[in-house]
């Protein structure tokens, strides 16, 4: 009894010494931020101190606890809620005109009759055309609250003058399932782009009308993909598994370990998986692999995921702005920790790191990976060796092709003129294109880019100083040009399904996919 009281005393008073070394450090850094406010040579600006000050304990610790203003919350919260409000159209830019690329089905822009094609030249009654408006401001112009009104100065081939149309904002979705199509006989294919609100419910859409087409095997594409929520991940997961399955757990200091199951009720537990990863790869994306692969599930393809691995919980502050402070970590179902090492305030060495695997060789050449003993794990039903240390080692390593993009190829894409090409024979050629291509199959299997294309891209590019070096190079670039090309024509003559059912044939990690899926 004796000793139990000792010790009860020994921790109050530990508690205590603890409370006082707090407040002392938070009267520390209040009477520092009073002096500076107060007493400095030349005035300052009081709340960029105190938001400085965030940011400067915040860098001291891991990469990804960080300090957000109320406007970059904004802007990082609606790709993964589901939603904006607007008028709905997919546009792009050229010669400082936005050209609409696609209008949102349904959409309050379509319901008014703005098709692809037509160029927007006023807004209201300001002109966003020509005037060399960033496109920042005018997507503030074109957005704003569901039920408010905006007229829009149209320009439209074949017609003379501005049109002037009244569109009545919006909600607009922002779907993160970019495509879903039959790759193959009894093979779908989908690609997530992130982890949203609504992901969850546009997989299953996209499940159900593939298992409709008689999709038995799946391809799921994560590639690039940088994840979002956690229990988007953890829902799509349990569509694989069988009940009782773990998906994923967190663990922290302060925060004890939760456990994410399978209910058992996922509509996809039998035909076989082949997820594609690569090293942009990351968080919710890195679950749904480690889940697939730990639990035996599926067999995984690519290279070594990003390694994000840290939950973050989001501190909202009085003026909008909000601290996201790393909590817990991801572990898989065999224990491994999805988080790749890092030295605390080391963000310059940690956002280096996949140049530095590409220097090392690891995305090249499979011989250069190597892992200690302490780092094997074994996966829970065939007890195959998978590896920890940090993001999600694939079964199958596809090594990236660091010669297919040439350095010429490199350089029209960065100046645009790829992309401004593209947008200016589509413009030109939309209804020649429809009326010849009833449906995509025809135009998959019969159409070929033009040479007039090829030529007014090298010819853009000989104005902005963009050469090849030689003819070698010229002839190198040539047929993946021309796939690019025609994956971007059939994306704006039809949508993104279209776009990677063009681009995924000449894709190495998708093809070994495929392999492991054939008969």
């Amino acid at each position: 009894m004796k000793k139990t009281l000792l010790l009860l005393i020994a921790c109050l008073s530990a508690l205590l010494q603890l409370q006082a070394q707090n407040r002392e450090a938070l009267r520390k850094l209040h009477i520092a931020e009073l002096a500076i406010s107060s007493l400095y040579v030349d005035s300052v600006d009081e709340q960029k101190l105190v938001e400085d000050a965030i940011k400067g304990m915040l860098e001291k610790l891991d990469p990804h606890s960080a300090y957000m203003t109320a406007k970059e919350v904004k802007a990082a919260d609606e790709p993964l809620s589901g939603s904006f409000e607007g008028i709905g159209v997919q546009f792009n830019m050229m010669d400082d005109t936005l050209m609409i690329i696609q209008p949102v089905p349904n959409g309050p822009s379509e319901k008014v009759g703005i098709i692809a094609g037509d160029r927007i030249v006023t807004v209201d009654d300001t002109t966003i055309a020509g005037v060399k408006m960033s496109r920042e401001e005018i997507m503030r112009r074109l957005r704003g609250p569901k039920g408010t009104k905006v007229v829009l100065g149209i320009l439209r081939q074949g017609v003379k003058g501005v049109q002037h149309f009244t569109v009545v904002r919006d909600k607009i979705p922002v779907k993160t399932v970019d495509a879903f199509y039959m790759i193959r006989p009894g093979i779908g294919y989908v690609r997530i782009s992130s982890f949203g609100s609504t992901t969850y419910s546009e997989f299953v859409d996209a499940m159900k009308e593939l298992q409709r087409q008689g999709m038995r095997d799946l391809v799921l594409d994560l590639q690039e993909n940088g994840g979002g929520y956690l229990q988007a991940a953890a829902d799509i997961a349990d569509e694989f598994l069988q009940k009782g399955d773990l998906i994923v757990y967190t663990n922290g200091r302060e925060v004890p370990r939760r456990d994410y199951r399978a209910h058992g009720n996922g509509m996809f537990k039998e035909g076989r998986v082949v997820v594609l990863v690569d090293e942009y790869t990351a968080s919710a994306a890195e679950i749904v692999t480690g889940a697939i692969q730990d639990q035996d599930r599926g067999k995984v393809v690519g290279r070594r995921t990003f390694g994000k691995g840290l939950v973050q919980r989001p501190i909202d502050l009085p003026d909008g702005s909000m601290i996201r402070l790393t909590i817990a970590h991801y572990y898989t179902p065999s224990g491994r920790c999805i988080q790749k090492p890092y030295t605390k305030g080391g963000q310059k060495d940690y956002a280096m790191d996949v140049i530095n695997r590409l220097k090392h060789g690891e995305l090249t050449n499979q011989d250069s990976i190597h892992f200690a003993d302490s780092l094997r794990f074994e996966t829970l039903r065939e007890h195959r060796t998978v590896y920890g240390g940090g993001g999600i080692m694939p079964d199958f390593f596809v090594p990236l092709d660091t010669m297919r993009y040439t350095k010429f190829h490199r350089e029209l894409a960065a100046k645009s003129v790829i992309i401004q090409q593209n947008l200016r024979y589509v413009d030109n050629n939309r209804k020649k294109l429809k009326k010849q291509y009833k449906d995509f199959e025809t135009f998959k299997q019969q159409f070929e880019v033009p040479q007039t294309l090829i030529d007014n891209i090298l010819k853009e590019g000989e104005k902005l100083n963009v050469k090849p070096k030689d003819d070698a190079e010229l002839q190198q670039t040539m047929p993946l040009l021309c796939l690019q090309l025609k994956a971007l024509i059939a994306r704006d003559i039809w949508d993104m399904n279209e776009y990677y059912s063009i681009f995924n044939e000449q894709s190495d990690i998708v093809k070994q996919g495929l392999k492991l899926l054939e008969p």
